[in-house]
């Protein structure tokens, strides 16, 4: 196996800020010993489901189409974003998204109390795990929403869910108008219902980030074609109030520095920028999309495909997963990680991917990236043949951590999609991650560092 061939990162290079410790330190073991050339090979996997390094070992804890432990139907498909939370006697929570729009063949089922709208297919699903990694229930979490693609979790323990569309009631068979937020509690679904967070603005979401100093809410704007998307803050009426609390509203607003239109043409890690926010003239984009929406004479900041937001070091972390020339963007590169610090008010470009023409396959990009248990990155792989999770160190060496079977399983090996939602359990022992497509969710164990 050529990694450097098949990989987005390797091939592209990656560059660091000298300031990126933040970045690393903002994990729960960043201190614990790095190992260098990551854990070795991956070494084909008998059953052609997952590659592993050495040590290594994966346990399938849900598929799509196997019936829900709950009787509520089938599991649905199309297994995106996620996240673990601690439960009761070492169990764990993992809040699941499933991306699914109108012709989703797995929907969501629609259970009472958990449904915004019963045209729409998506939503979230909940797996228990005991102490010792058995799934002992799963079950709807949310209903009736839309291309629920990633989110992120609040200080008091919920998840917040993010549609990736901007689809409006009466298109593609929705009786609502969606393209919002919704908040989930793991422990009691039906505590949390199905109410759109409209406060937070209407657009393509794709991950939210919440201060827990301040409960602010920081969220990215996924957008494919001009205008791009953009990065947004939240200032909520009831900060830090809890379950429930973002629906009392608050003010939307979006980044603005001044003189970058565009963040694709920064390509030089370390540059600090000043960062202004902008107030969102319409939020719920009744008229116009937010994006189109007129900010008054400075302008706003756009950013293609805006990925991955999460907190850590005292600021929110957000990723472009690319920029492409040919498509409108200023300038080309294969994903960048920003910093945004609130005290200071400046962005700051910490890393970047790429580009290296001619070494990257078409569409294979950085998605969804959380924080490992040493305080280095893991990188979900989005394109095409085979996919990649990849560790990324703090000296910046790519090492991969998982691949999917796509291209070594034989005849009538799955033929599987991205990967996507990897994160750890909260003693950060087991790394979770999915399966686009077909969905599944996996459980993978070994000596993390």
């Amino acid at each position: 196996m050529s990694v450097s061939r098949r990989s987005l990162l390797a091939a592209a290079g990656v560059s660091f800020t000298g300031a990126l410790g933040a970045l690393f330190a903002a994990g729960p073991r960043a201190a614990a010993a790095r190992r260098v050339g990551g854990y070795g090979p991956l070494l084909p996997d008998p059953r052609g489901l997952l590659d592993l390094p050495a040590g290594f070992a994966y346990r399938v804890l849900s598929r799509a189409g196997e019936p829900l432990r709950s009787g509520e139907g089938p599991v649905p498909g199309n297994c995106d974003g996620m996240a673990a939370f601690a439960g009761p006697s070492g169990a764990v929570r993992l809040v699941r998204n499933h991306e699914n729009g109108p012709a989703a063949a797995l929907r969501v089922p629609a259970v009472p109390g958990l449904v915004y709208d019963p045209g729409a297919r998506g939503g979230c699903t909940v797996l228990e795990l005991a102490a010792d990694g058995r799934v002992t229930a799963e079950r709807v979490a949310l209903a009736g929403t839309a291309v629920n693609c990633a989110g992120g979790r609040t200080p008091w323990g919920t998840w917040l869910s993010c549609e990736e569309t901007e689809d409006r009631a009466g298109s593609s068979g929705y009786a609502e108008d969606h393209g919002w937020v919704f908040e989930v509690d793991p422990a009691d679904p039906l505590r949390s219902g199905a109410v759109p967070l409209t406060a937070l603005g209407r657009f393509a979401h794709e991950a939210v980030a919440v201060d827990p100093a301040t409960g602010i809410v920081y969220e990215t704007e996924d957008a494919f074609v001009e205008p791009f998307g953009l990065f947004y803050r939240f200032l909520p009426a009831r900060p830090l109030g809890g379950p429930g609390s973002l629906r009392a509203g608050g003010t939307l607003q979006a980044l603005r520095v001044r003189g970058v239109p565009d963040l694709s043409a920064v390509d030089e890690p370390g540059t600090e920028l000043p960062a202004e926010w902008v107030p969102v003239p319409d939020p719920a984009a009744d008229g116009t999309p937010i994006r189109f929406q007129d900010f008054g004479p400075g302008g706003i900041t756009h950013a293609q495909k805006l990925e991955g937001c999460y907190w850590g070091g005292g600021g929110v972390h957000f990723v472009s997963s690319f920029a492409r020339s040919a498509e409108g963007s200023a300038a080309d590169h294969h994903g960048q990680v920003w910093f945004h610090d609130p005290r200071r008010a400046v962005v700051r470009l910490e890393v970047l991917f790429g580009p290296a023409a001619g070494t990257v396959l078409p569409g294979d990009s950085p998605d969804n990236i959380c924080l490992a248990p040493d305080g280095g990155l893991m990188v979900c792989e989005d394109g095409g043949g085979a996919q990649y999770v990849f560790g990324v160190t703090r000296g910046g060496e790519v090492y991969p951590v998982a691949r999917n079977a796509d291209d070594v399983g034989g005849p009538g090996a799955p033929q599987w999609g991205e990967f996507a939602g990897v994160t750890f359990s909260p003693d950060g022992r087991t790394m979770y991650v999915n399966a686009y497509t077909p969905g599944t969710t996996f459980a993978v164990t070994g000596p993390w560092r």
